[in-house]
């Protein structure tokens, strides 16, 4: 399987962290599958009259082009040129490039929240007109269209995330060699299920401090962030964890409040990232799927039980209260 991977309007942070893979040999492994990676700007030896060469063949059609992956937005200005972003050595603007491949793919993935969205790069006034490749934000449309339709048949794939998981990247090119990969494997929003199906709060170290509604209050706070310090993982689409980053990391492990980077939007919540906004007192942002009347009854309760252990700890920067030595009366 023949994959080309383009960088548009962005970061470089989602080639960044597929680099941080578990896997001892990240290049062997795709080859193990049968993945050959044709051209990668960063990573590749080829440039200038080679990979100018081996682009326009993918073009033609003359070299078969399995998956065309895009990382970071596709900048659309000024006016609808795309001459914001031009691929150097080419005098043709990215944005033709993309749309040119996309069209002979055999299946196109969108690497990343920009690239998927629009994200950090559409972010304020907009200047560039950056927008996903098959989403502007989260209306369809972006650059392809929301009638667009790779080869395979499927619309784009957003492995979305700012950056994305590197397994989450890793396998779904894995998925696609394999043939496994089809439109029940993604969401409304394009994402794959295998991630997207499960919500950050899934497997977050801070959920006992959750069910006692149990709040930190300020950063370094053991306690859970989503009452005042702004965390979205109730709400947030991605399994980050039930899989560690690095084998052992996440945003909320790590003491920062999630922000939701896996849909579109995240970018701009309008308040600060750190902080809840409130009415009456009753944070905006609840459960997904859980009334606000259930929520207010359920938390006024949970916290009337809160242990002490658990109070404490929520305010504190370490453990200060251990648990109770007591036997489980278990067999």
């Amino acid at each position: 399987m023949n994959v080309l991977w383009l960088q548009s309007g962005g970061c470089g942070g989602c080639t960044m962290s597929l680099l941080c893979a578990e896997t001892p040999d990240l290049m062997a492994m795709l080859a193990d599958a049968g993945i050959d990676f044709l051209w990668h700007p960063s990573l590749s030896e080829a440039s200038g009259a080679e990979a100018v060469e081996l682009l326009s063949a993918c073009a033609s059609g003359a070299r078969p082009l399995d998956v065309l992956c895009v990382e970071g937005a596709l900048l659309r200005g000024p006016h609808g040129s795309g001459r914001f972003h031009m691929l150097a050595g080419t005098g043709r603007p990215m944005i033709e490039w993309v749309r040119e491949l996309a069209g002979r793919a055999t299946h196109t993935v969108a690497v990343g929240t920009c690239a998927a969205y629009g994200g950090v790069s559409a972010a304020g006034a907009n200047l560039t007109d950056a927008c996903g490749l098959q989403y502007d934000g989260d209306a369809s449309g972006g650059l392809l269209g929301a009638e667009y339709r790779s080869g395979s048949g499927l619309p784009v794939i957003n492995v979305a995330g700012c950056p994305t998981h590197p397994d989450w990247v890793i396998e779904t090119l894995l998925a696609l060699a394999l043939g496994e990969f089809g439109a029940e494997a993604m969401d409304a929003l394009g994402r794959p299920r295998f991630y997207a199906d499960h919500l950050v709060h899934h497997g977050c170290s801070r959920n006992e401090f959750y069910e006692f509604k149990a709040s930190a209050e300020k950063p370094s706070d053991l306690g859970c962030m989503m009452e005042h310090m702004g965390c979205k993982g109730t709400q947030a689409h991605a399994d980050c964890n039930l899989r560690p980053w690095n084998g052992m990391g996440s945003c909320t492990s790590g003491g920062y409040p999630c922000i939701s980077c896996t849909e579109p939007g995240f970018e701009e919540p309008g308040h600060p990232f750190a902080e809840t906004p409130k009415v009456g007192g009753i944070p905006i942002g609840l459960p997904t799927d859980m009334p606000k009347a259930w929520f207010v009854a359920l938390a006024a309760l949970s916290k009337s039980a809160t242990p002490k252990r658990v109070r404490v700890n929520a305010t504190a920067d370490h453990a200060v209260i251990a648990p109770v030595n007591r036997k489980t009366g278990l067999k």
